[in-house]
């Protein structure tokens, strides 16, 4: 009984321990953007804010391109997501079949493992993109990553768990394997679409590389491409707008902070509507089957 408890304050201990190394962080860019430039400079913030001022937040918002990039983002977030979701579920539905009911399901199944362990890289990448007319589009930031290997094993697991005479009593009924996959498959898998939806939702919110390959002008940067090459605040910038409070208050750093925390915030607000979903959807999409 001892060591029962005693295992289960150490997991307390260390969770809490693990989970404040993860938030602790977060608060100091937070108290940095909400902070004067000369306490951040003089490294006077810690987790609190020193000479609370709404100024970085100010600037950030007042920059027309943080607008253009984050209305980019919203539409590589919405069409990614959208096509991630459809063909995760429809190259999930047949790869969850027997055998005997889909003879070359062993070797797409391959085929699709093959291409988790091995890819052409990032030339070859480059050249597809390029070639078929996606350059410079938003088709550059979806098309090029949509189909993930990890979504399908979860959506086909998934799939594999649900009962069979579901599917024999559709079929009874005059149902195919159309209908069939949207009318029984798609909404009993709820959990499963969730926890991809959200993992989908992440990665193209926080993807910048491809947006910096992928797109020839800096206007056509997704949010997080635009933060890597986010211009310096500087004096002779702050000086031609006019504005001294910000020559005073807002600096690199503060800027910086306040441009981290405006454009996590989505992703934050989405999470909780889905998280409920998270566990049951990872668990039951890895172990059934």
């Amino acid at each position: 009984m001892n060591s029962h408890k005693s295992f289960h304050l150490f997991n307390y201990a260390f969770f809490i321990v693990l989970s404040l190394l993860c938030l602790l962080p977060i608060v100091h860019v937070l108290a940095e953007s909400f902070s004067s430039n000369s306490a951040v400079t003089s490294g006077m913030v810690d987790l609190w804010p020193v000479d609370f001022t709404l100024d970085s937040y100010r600037y950030v918002l007042s920059k027309p391109e943080l607008y253009r990039a984050f209305g980019i983002s919203v539409e590589r977030l919405a069409a990614g997501t959208l096509i991630n979701l459809v063909l995760c579920v429809m190259i999930a539905y047949p790869l969850s079949k027997e055998v005997k009911s889909f003879r070359a399901r062993t070797f797409f199944a391959w085929f699709f493992v093959f291409t988790m362990l091995f890819n052409g890289g990032l030339i070859p990448s480059y050249m597809v993109v390029r070639y078929t007319g996606l350059l410079d589009s938003i088709g550059a930031l979806t098309l090029s990553n949509a189909v993930n290997v990890f979504f399908v094993v979860l959506m086909l697991n998934f799939f594999r768990g649900l009962p069979k005479e579901l599917e024999e009593a559709a079929f009874v009924d005059g149902a195919g394997h159309w209908t069939t996959l949207w009318r029984i498959y798609v909404p009993l898998s709820t959990p499963s679409i969730a926890t991809i939806a959200l993992f989908s939702m992440v990665f193209h919110w926080n993807s910048w590389f491809d947006g910096l390959i992928f797109m020839n002008s800096p206007d056509h940067y997704p949010l997080a491409s635009y933060l890597q090459t986010v211009v310096n605040v500087s004096l002779q910038q702050l000086m031609e707008q006019g504005d001294l409070n910000n020559l005073v208050e807002v600096s690199d750093r503060t800027a910086r902070a306040a441009q981290i925390l405006v454009t996590t915030a989505p992703i934050l607000v989405a999470y909780p509507f889905l998280q409920r979903y998270f566990v049951k959807g990872i668990v039951l999409g890895s172990v059934k089957g």
